[in-house]
């Protein structure tokens, strides 16, 4: 007897469908087909002793399992039930009528029980545009799939569940959710905040230009001086993420199985990778491609501490996703391409020894060895960094101070009122959203200067010997810093504080 059931396979972001075939038929054999790995060739044993603990068994007959398309790779253990439901409906221990109407998923224990799985909410929303009726799969995912409109989503703790819904007529609870109450729901604050940062008046004000034009930044001051406290709070002034960004967001952390019991993320991602990180773990990829660090950072935040203690050639991967906003890993049978439109923010110390430029600490490095520490980043790495800003240590007055510093919430107010701005202005363009995307002909069109302006970009870039793009770097910045002020264009003023973000552009930084 053949009996079909369905699963799903991930591949990048999205999923596709698989058709599971089983077929009963005279004599002995198990013959699991259709390119499975590892994962899924032990599965026998899995469902065998989960079936055993549950009163059902694996039918002594020749069993052929196909998993179609054949051509296309499988991996995990996240099929199981789907292999388990298919035996019992094929060797007729079950009647299961409906069974095609149904996605089936989940990874069986040896007592029936069943663990998660990755790629709940892309598999879902596959099943919806496949036109299923339900998605079966374990309970710890169901918040996560029952995301997507339209769709019934049946979360269970047990295989003993499944077979009373399709055998018996038993019914299951649906999972339900209303996103965007939930949505709106987990836009609680943060926990850090800007107020717990005493004196840096001039650090925050080049954050919340960043935050409001989504801009890189690269902090640079010795140690203690709050590069990285300032760094964290960054993510709780940005602007709140749009359903569209949560989904979007969500997404790539269920491919990897990062979604929390809330199901849908509504928090700005900040990651915060360590130094010795290799490449593909950094950008994504591996014989089987996973999102990596700038894909999981995606609509928020990656934070690289200590820059040039990183691998040059890690640094270097990241040149192409910074410019498209994507990052496309390729291998010899196929080509998945993940988002990673984030912000970056890096710091560093300006030395090996961390005091260079300031005046009250022993100079200990050399100026060949501070120039070996700072060649390890490339200017085309630091071109793509719109803002350099250096961070001086914050004197014992203003750490004493009492006085209460502006919160978060009064910097993403201004913030956020600047994005609606951009927003309005872009809302013409598919894939430009804020300052920092635009590309040259945008610049072109929305930055344009007065005769007075373009003389004094046109000094500066002379004196500080500034790359083309670093002019458009100084454009898109000031745009921001008019933007923040409701400016309808680009002053002076706006040119010559944008100047001021280019501390590595200029000229004896190193003297």
């Amino acid at each position: 007897m053949l009996k079909k059931v369905f699963a799903s396979a991930v591949f990048g972001v999205e999923a596709s469908t698989i058709t599971v075939e089983v077929n009963v038929d005279k004599g002995i054999g198990y013959h699991l087909v259709g390119l499975p790995d590892n994962a899924i060739k032990e599965s026998n044993y899995r469902i065998a002793a989960a079936l055993q603990n549950n009163g059902y068994k694996i039918p002594g007959k020749k069993l052929t399992i196909n998993m179609a398309p054949a051509d296309l790779r499988k991996e995990g253990s996240a099929y199981d039930l789907t292999l388990a439901i298919g035996i019992l409906a094929a060797s007729s221990q079950i009647q299961a009528a409906n069974l095609e109407d149904y996605l089936i998923m989940g990874e069986l224990s040896l007592d029936g029980s069943l663990q998660p799985i990755k790629g709940a909410l892309p598999i879902a929303v596959k099943a919806r545009e496949e036109g299923f009726k339900g998605f079966i799969l374990p309970k710890q995912n169901a918040k996560e799939a029952a995301i997507v409109n339209d769709l019934k989503v049946f979360g269970v703790e047990n295989i003993l569940e499944v077979i009373n819904f399709f055998d018996k007529g038993e019914a299951i609870e649906q999972t339900i959710i209303d996103t965007r109450q939930e949505f709106y729901k987990n836009l609680d604050f943060p926990e850090f905040d800007f107020a717990d940062v005493k004196g840096q008046e001039s650090i925050k004000r080049c954050m919340e230009i960043a935050a409001a034009g989504g801009h890189n930044i690269i902090l640079i001051g010795p140690p203690g001086a709050g590069k990285t406290m300032l760094a964290k709070r960054l993510p709780s002034i940005l602007p709140p993420m749009t359903l569209h960004e949560a989904l979007e967001t969500t997404k790539i952390h269920s491919v990897v199985g990062r979604v929390k019991d809330s199901g849908l993320m509504a928090q700005r991602p900040f990651r915060s990778p360590h130094h010795t990180i290799s490449n593909v773990a950094l950008v994504g990829g591996g014989s089987y491609p996973q999102p990596g660090e700038i894909s999981l950072s995606h609509n928020g935040v990656l934070f690289l501490d200590e820059l040039p203690e990183f691998k040059r050639e890690v640094l270097e991967v990241m040149r192409q996703p910074l410019e498209d906003r994507e990052v496309t890993i390729s291998r010899a049978k196929f080509t998945v391409t993940y988002p990673s439109s984030f912000m970056l923010v890096a710091s560093m110390n300006p030395s090996p020894g961390g005091y260079f430029n300031d005046p009250d600490a022993p100079v200990t490095s050399s100026p060949a060895e501070m120039q070996r520490y700072l060649g390890k980043i490339s200017g085309p790495l630091l071109d793509r960094i719109d803002i350099h800003i250096e961070v001086t240590p914050v004197p014992f007055e203003k750490l004493s101070d009492e006085t209460k510093a502006e919160t978060s919430v009064e910097i993403r107010k201004r913030v956020t009122e600047a994005r609606e701005i951009q927003t309005e202005r872009f809302k013409e363009l598919d894939k430009v959203h804020y300052n920092a995307q635009m590309n040259t002909k945008q610049i072109r069109e929305y930055c344009k200067l007065d005769e007075a302006s373009k003389q004094l970009l046109k000094t500066a870039m002379e004196r500080l010997n500034l790359s083309a793009r670093a002019y458009d770097r100084i454009l898109k910045v000031a745009r921001t810093i008019a933007d923040l002020e409701k400016a309808a264009s680009i002053t002076g003023n706006h040119i010559s504080e944008a100047i001021q973000y280019r501390s590595l552009d200029r000229e004896g930084w190193l003297g």
